[in-house]
Protein backbone atom coordinates (compact mmCIF):
# COMPACT_ATOMS: atom_id res chain seq x y z
CA UNK A 1 0.00 0.00 0.00
CA UNK A 2 2.63 2.64 1.00
CA UNK A 3 4.46 1.40 -2.21
CA UNK A 4 1.21 2.47 -4.51
CA UNK A 5 1.09 5.85 -2.29
CA UNK A 6 4.73 6.58 -2.82
CA UNK A 7 4.54 5.93 -6.35
CA UNK A 8 1.52 8.07 -7.03
CA UNK A 9 3.14 11.07 -5.50
CA UNK A 10 6.34 10.70 -7.37
CA UNK A 11 4.29 9.85 -10.83
CA UNK A 12 2.16 13.11 -9.63
CA UNK A 13 5.18 15.52 -9.29
CA UNK A 14 7.21 14.00 -12.51
CA UNK A 15 3.85 14.00 -14.77
CA UNK A 16 0.41 14.87 -14.06
CA UNK A 17 1.09 17.73 -11.94
CA UNK A 18 4.84 18.81 -13.87
CA UNK A 19 5.58 22.14 -12.65
CA UNK A 20 6.51 23.43 -16.22
CA UNK A 21 4.65 21.62 -18.92
CA UNK A 22 1.30 21.13 -17.27
CA UNK A 23 1.19 23.58 -14.29
CA UNK A 24 3.35 26.23 -16.17
CA UNK A 25 4.91 27.74 -13.01
CA UNK A 26 8.21 29.86 -13.17
CA UNK A 27 7.88 30.64 -16.78
CA UNK A 28 10.24 33.58 -16.02
CA UNK A 29 13.18 31.42 -14.61
CA UNK A 30 12.32 28.94 -17.13
CA UNK A 31 12.89 31.02 -20.01
CA UNK A 32 15.61 32.98 -19.15
CA UNK A 33 17.78 29.98 -17.86
CA UNK A 34 16.65 27.55 -20.87
CA UNK A 35 19.35 29.04 -23.56
CA UNK A 36 22.14 26.01 -22.95
CA UNK A 37 21.40 22.59 -21.27
CA UNK A 38 23.85 22.90 -19.32
CA UNK A 39 22.72 26.05 -17.36
CA UNK A 40 18.85 24.33 -17.61
CA UNK A 41 19.83 21.14 -15.45
CA UNK A 42 22.15 22.99 -12.73
CA UNK A 43 18.55 25.41 -12.38
CA UNK A 44 16.67 22.40 -11.91
CA UNK A 45 19.18 20.81 -10.02
CA UNK A 46 19.20 23.50 -7.41
CA UNK A 47 15.54 24.09 -7.08
CA UNK A 48 15.14 20.18 -6.48
CA UNK A 49 17.63 20.45 -3.94
CA UNK A 50 16.00 23.62 -2.25
CA UNK A 51 12.39 21.70 -2.50
CA UNK A 52 13.66 18.46 -1.23
CA UNK A 53 15.20 20.11 2.31
CA UNK A 54 12.39 22.64 2.76
CA UNK A 55 9.79 20.01 2.22
CA UNK A 56 11.24 17.49 4.95
CA UNK A 57 12.00 20.99 7.31
CA UNK A 58 8.54 22.50 6.81
CA UNK A 59 6.85 18.66 7.32
CA UNK A 60 8.72 18.45 10.45
CA UNK A 61 7.79 21.99 12.10
CA UNK A 62 3.99 21.52 10.46
CA UNK A 63 2.67 21.10 13.74
CA UNK A 64 4.92 23.97 15.39
CA UNK A 65 3.98 27.04 13.00
CA UNK A 66 1.41 28.56 14.12
CA UNK A 67 -1.08 28.89 10.86
CA UNK A 68 -1.38 32.69 10.73
CA UNK A 69 2.41 33.14 10.14
CA UNK A 70 2.97 30.17 7.99
CA UNK A 71 3.68 31.77 4.57
CA UNK A 72 6.42 34.33 6.07
CA UNK A 73 7.60 31.22 7.89
CA UNK A 74 8.18 29.08 4.67
CA UNK A 75 9.96 31.92 3.23
CA UNK A 76 12.55 32.01 6.00
CA UNK A 77 12.76 28.43 5.37
CA UNK A 78 13.74 28.35 1.87
CA UNK A 79 15.73 31.02 1.68
CA UNK A 80 17.75 29.89 4.79
CA UNK A 81 18.07 26.89 1.92
CA UNK A 82 18.45 28.96 -1.30
CA UNK A 83 21.39 30.99 0.93
CA UNK A 84 23.01 27.55 1.61
CA UNK A 85 22.81 26.26 -1.98
CA UNK A 86 24.61 29.82 -2.80
CA UNK A 87 27.35 29.33 -0.78
CA UNK A 88 28.27 25.63 -1.99
CA UNK A 89 28.02 27.31 -5.59
CA UNK A 90 30.04 29.63 -5.01
CA UNK A 91 32.73 27.68 -3.56
CA UNK A 92 32.34 24.56 -5.79
CA UNK A 93 30.94 25.20 -9.10
CA UNK A 94 31.87 29.04 -9.37
CA UNK A 95 30.48 29.51 -13.21
CA UNK A 96 27.51 27.73 -12.52
CA UNK A 97 26.84 30.55 -9.54
CA UNK A 98 27.74 33.30 -12.30
CA UNK A 99 25.47 32.15 -14.64
CA UNK A 100 22.42 31.57 -12.69
CA UNK A 101 22.80 35.31 -11.51
CA UNK A 102 20.09 36.76 -9.89
CA UNK A 103 17.64 33.62 -10.93
CA UNK A 104 19.69 32.06 -7.88
CA UNK A 105 18.38 34.34 -5.18
CA UNK A 106 14.88 34.27 -6.43
CA UNK A 107 14.28 30.73 -6.21
CA UNK A 108 13.31 32.07 -2.37
CA UNK A 109 9.91 33.19 -4.24
CA UNK A 110 9.49 30.29 -6.98
CA UNK A 111 6.08 29.59 -6.86
CA UNK A 112 6.99 25.90 -7.26
CA UNK A 113 8.82 25.80 -3.97
CA UNK A 114 6.31 27.62 -2.25
CA UNK A 115 3.44 25.96 -3.49
CA UNK A 116 4.45 22.75 -2.80
CA UNK A 117 5.50 24.05 1.18
CA UNK A 118 1.75 25.26 1.48
CA UNK A 119 -0.25 22.69 -0.75
CA UNK A 120 1.37 19.43 0.22
CA UNK A 121 4.90 19.40 2.85
CA UNK A 122 2.49 21.66 5.41
CA UNK A 123 -0.27 18.86 5.52
CA UNK A 124 1.95 15.34 4.75
CA UNK A 125 4.52 13.57 6.63
CA UNK A 126 8.17 13.96 6.12
CA UNK A 127 8.98 10.86 3.63
CA UNK A 128 5.93 12.08 1.35
CA UNK A 129 7.10 15.21 1.46
CA UNK A 130 10.71 14.17 0.50
CA UNK A 131 9.46 12.10 -2.19
CA UNK A 132 6.96 14.89 -3.75
CA UNK A 133 9.81 17.61 -3.44
CA UNK A 134 12.30 14.93 -4.99
CA UNK A 135 9.35 14.13 -7.87
CA UNK A 136 8.10 17.45 -8.47
CA UNK A 137 11.87 18.87 -8.78
CA UNK A 138 12.95 16.01 -11.23
CA UNK A 139 9.87 17.02 -13.21
CA UNK A 140 11.09 20.69 -13.55
CA UNK A 141 14.47 19.61 -13.87
CA UNK A 142 13.40 17.35 -17.58
CA UNK A 143 11.59 19.91 -18.44
CA UNK A 144 14.16 22.69 -18.09
CA UNK A 145 16.81 20.31 -19.66
CA UNK A 146 14.70 19.39 -22.04
CA UNK A 147 14.19 23.32 -23.86
CA UNK A 148 17.44 23.83 -22.95
CA UNK A 149 19.35 21.18 -25.09
CA UNK A 150 16.44 22.11 -27.99
CA UNK A 151 17.37 25.64 -27.90
CA UNK A 152 21.03 25.23 -27.39
CA UNK A 153 21.49 22.56 -30.26
CA UNK A 154 19.28 24.70 -32.65
CA UNK A 155 20.57 28.38 -31.26
CA UNK A 156 24.05 27.42 -31.00
CA UNK A 157 24.62 24.59 -32.80
CA UNK A 158 26.11 22.81 -29.76
CA UNK A 159 25.04 20.07 -27.49
CA UNK A 160 26.01 20.63 -23.37
CA UNK A 161 28.54 22.98 -24.43
CA UNK A 162 29.91 20.59 -27.12
CA UNK A 163 30.09 22.20 -30.52
CA UNK A 164 28.65 19.92 -32.80
CA UNK A 165 27.62 21.56 -35.87
CA UNK A 166 28.46 25.23 -37.60
CA UNK A 167 24.40 25.51 -38.55
CA UNK A 168 23.49 28.04 -36.30
CA UNK A 169 19.47 29.89 -35.47
CA UNK A 170 19.55 32.68 -33.35
CA UNK A 171 16.17 33.27 -33.46
CA UNK A 172 15.96 30.33 -30.50
CA UNK A 173 18.59 32.03 -28.38
CA UNK A 174 16.10 35.03 -27.85
CA UNK A 175 13.76 35.59 -25.60
CA UNK A 176 11.13 34.79 -28.77
CA UNK A 177 12.50 31.73 -29.47
CA UNK A 178 12.13 30.64 -25.85
CA UNK A 179 8.62 30.89 -25.84
CA UNK A 180 8.48 29.23 -29.34
CA UNK A 181 10.22 26.08 -27.76
CA UNK A 182 8.23 26.33 -24.72
CA UNK A 183 4.84 26.40 -26.65
CA UNK A 184 6.16 23.24 -28.33
CA UNK A 185 7.00 21.24 -25.73
CA UNK A 186 4.16 22.02 -24.14
CA UNK A 187 1.97 20.85 -26.57
CA UNK A 188 4.12 17.84 -27.32
CA UNK A 189 3.90 16.87 -23.13
CA UNK A 190 0.11 17.43 -23.09
CA UNK A 191 -0.15 14.95 -26.50
CA UNK A 192 1.97 12.14 -25.42
CA UNK A 193 0.31 12.43 -21.73
CA UNK A 194 -3.34 12.72 -23.37
CA UNK A 195 -1.95 9.13 -24.99
CA UNK A 196 -0.70 8.01 -22.03
CA UNK A 197 -4.31 8.63 -20.44
CA UNK A 198 -6.12 7.00 -22.45
CA UNK A 199 -4.22 3.63 -23.01
CA UNK A 200 -4.55 3.58 -18.82
CA UNK A 201 -7.89 3.96 -19.49
CA UNK A 202 -8.27 1.21 -21.91
CA UNK A 203 -6.48 -0.96 -19.52
CA UNK A 204 -8.53 -0.18 -16.59
CA UNK A 205 -11.41 -1.11 -18.54
CA UNK A 206 -10.57 -4.32 -19.92
CA UNK A 207 -9.44 -5.67 -16.20
CA UNK A 208 -13.00 -4.50 -15.37
CA UNK A 209 -14.69 -6.27 -17.69
CA UNK A 210 -12.18 -9.36 -16.93
CA UNK A 211 -14.70 -12.26 -15.91
CA UNK A 212 -13.24 -14.62 -12.47
CA UNK A 213 -11.59 -17.14 -15.37
CA UNK A 214 -8.63 -16.39 -17.38
CA UNK A 215 -10.50 -15.64 -20.66
CA UNK A 216 -11.52 -12.04 -21.32
CA UNK A 217 -15.34 -11.19 -22.29
CA UNK A 218 -16.23 -10.35 -25.05
CA UNK A 219 -16.60 -6.86 -26.74
CA UNK A 220 -19.92 -5.80 -25.98
CA UNK A 221 -21.22 -5.75 -29.49
CA UNK A 222 -20.50 -9.49 -30.24
CA UNK A 223 -22.46 -9.89 -26.44
CA UNK A 224 -25.33 -8.05 -27.67
CA UNK A 225 -25.53 -10.11 -30.90
CA UNK A 226 -25.44 -13.01 -29.37
CA UNK A 227 -27.85 -12.11 -27.06
CA UNK A 228 -30.21 -11.41 -29.79
CA UNK A 229 -30.05 -14.50 -31.44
Amino acid sequence: MNAKKYGKIAYDGLITNNATFKLVLGTCATLAMSTSAINSFGMGISVTVVLLLSNVLISLLRKVIPNTVRIPAFVVIIATMVTLLRMVLDKYIPDLYDSMGVFLPLIVVNCVILGRAEAFASKNPVLDSAIDGIATGLGLTFALTFIGIIREFLGSGSFFGIQVMDFKIGFFTNSAGAFFVYGICIALFVLVTNKMEQARRVRKMRTLRMPAGDEPLPPVSETTEKEGN
